[in-house]
């Protein structure tokens, strides 16, 4: 039986449904961290690990702004860039992420080296960028949608952090500061986007997959440190131990 392509509204429905059910603020590694019952060794293990993902975010977007037909996209895509590597004085969210990695406890040039992350990070991180560069303008653009969900999960993690870890500040935290109002921002112009574009049905499975694909990196990476840091807690050689910590 043809089905009918989904109105834009039922679009926005669809994907605000895999969100609902996929993202990885369900995840049990996310509750365990945002509910204060990490130790300082597994915290820094997220943050580590979480570095790779931030590191790869302008690599992915410039592959994605490089595809883009004209220069009124390209310029609103660039923003985010910016976002994240900074310009001039400002300082960008890697640099932020840094001061958090540093904030937990971890030497800055470790994490910048990628040394001790988990296999599981490098592949998932590593796999969404090919995915940005080789599928279609589309797809790419429609992956970026988890970040119509990242605000409650920003507001559950700097809440729940600062709560229930004595050794971790607001300072240490920053980072997430500036992705309160970016997320909203990037998330509504990409929604935008495959809203108006997204017109035939297979167009619109492309970006529901897309979505779901975007999701399940997010996921596949805390699988990784749950399995390595948490329960059975089998750490990859090669990867940061907090065990072998002095």
């Amino acid at each position: 039986m043809t089905r009918e392509p989904l109105s834009p509204a039922q679009l926005e429905a669809a994907l605000r449904a895999i969100g609902a059910e996929r993202y990885h603020n369900l995840h049990p590694f996310h509750r365990l961290l945002h509910s204060g019952r990490l130790n300082r060794g597994q915290v820094r293990a997220w943050a580590l690990n979480r570095y790779y993902y931030q590191s790869n975010i302008p690599v992915k977007d410039a592959y994605l702004t490089a595809r883009l037909p004209t220069s009124e996209l390209r310029r609103e895509w660039r923003r985010r860039l910016v976002d994240h590597d900074g310009e001039g004085d400002l300082p960008g969210g890697i640099k932020r992420w840094l001061k958090l990695t540093e904030g937990v406890g971890l030497d800055r040039q470790y994490v910048e080296s990628t040394e001790g992350i988990l296999p599981a990070t490098r592949f998932a991180v590593d796999a969404y960028v090919h995915f940005v560069r080789d599928r279609t303008l589309l797809e790419a653009v429609a992956s970026s949608l988890t970040e119509l969900f990242s605000p409650t999960i920003i507001a559950e993690r700097v809440s729940g952090m600062l709560a229930n870890y004595d050794w971790i500040t607001a300072e240490t935290l920053s980072y997430f500061n500036a992705r309160i109002t970016q997320a909203p921002t990037d998330s509504a112009f990409a929604l935008a986007y495959c809203k108006e574009r997204a017109l035939t049905v297979e167009q619109q499975d492309a970006v529901l997959d897309a979505l779901r694909f975007k999701c399940a990196v997010l996921w596949s990476q805390l699988d990784g440190l749950y399995l390595a840091y948490v329960d059975p807690g089998l750490i990859p050689p090669g990867a940061y131990d907090p065990g072998a910590e002095p």
